[in-house]
């Protein structure tokens, strides 16, 4: 018995850690497939675009809906395609800020989750992200 829950227990850790969230979002690869660029940045330059339409679209509904979702598994498309910046621009500053931004993303959006029934925090929350993800993409550009 403790030999399985030692197996289960490892493998819940290795997934976890792995940062494979497409095993929990599998629709996050399907963004990730359709913001694929000529680079690595240029496709976290896509899925930018994409969260920010997304954004947009989320204002005005509640709860869990279809732009809501959208915006949740493309927002875990780009925190993966993040960690798949070449290694040469992974030690730039610009990164180093995306990377801040990507931090101040996720608290945003965990306040979003909070509020996805309630109008008009969600909103604000939405036009709040939608605004630091403008940032991030201003500091990714720099970045090519």
């Amino acid at each position: 018995m403790q030999k399985i829950l030692a197996v289960v227990a490892t493998a819940a850790l290795v997934v976890g850690l792995s940062g494979c969230s497409y095993v929990f979002y599998p629709r996050a690869d399907d963004y990730a497939a359709k913001a694929k660029g000529a680079s690595s940045v240029e496709t976290v330059i896509n899925l930018t675009k994409m969260m920010e339409a997304s954004a947009d679209a989320s204002k005005g509904g509640a709860g869990y809906d279809q732009p809501l979702d959208d915006l949740h598994n493309q927002f875990h498309a780009f925190d993966n395609s993040l960690c798949c910046v070449d290694e040469a621009k992974r030690a730039t500053p610009a990164y180093d800020l995306a990377v801040t931004h990507n931090k101040e993303l996720w608290a945003i959006f965990k306040r979003l989750w909070s509020f996805k029934d309630t109008q008009p925090q969600r909103d604000e929350h939405l036009t709040l992200f939608k605004t630091e993800v403008q940032e991030l993409r201003t500091t990714l550009e720099a970045l090519q």
